[in-house]
């Protein structure tokens, strides 16, 4: 796989900006067939860091439904693969660099 297709986008939620400010860790949605070893390749080309660990986890897609004016809808969220990235001391990963 190429780098490009492994890593889908950076996961930017509030826990996960504490856990990189002091534990250097980041999160990435990833392509569900990648593996941790393409994911380190794939993070550290496009970054230019050097990775110490990569933990990954499969989010299950939830049904719900909601009842509208117009019935009931019913529907579902997509499943996605997370990785969990730590990264050795001293490297950092600034996503808000172009803005």
């Amino acid at each position: 796989m190429s780098s490009k297709r492994v890593l889908i986008k950076p996961l930017i939620t509030e826990k996960l900006t504490q856990l990189s400010e002091g534990l250097r860790t980041y999160g990435f949605q990833v392509d569900p067939k990648a593996n941790k070893i393409e994911i380190k390749q794939a993070i550290e080309k496009m970054y230019g860091v050097q990775v110490e660990e990569v933990r990954t986890m499969n989010s299950i897609g939830k049904y719900g439904w909601q009842r509208t004016p117009f019935g009931i809808s019913k529907g579902s969220k997509g499943q996605m693969k997370k990785a969990y990235v730590t990264l050795k001391e001293g490297e950092e990963i600034d996503f808000f660099s172009n803005v």
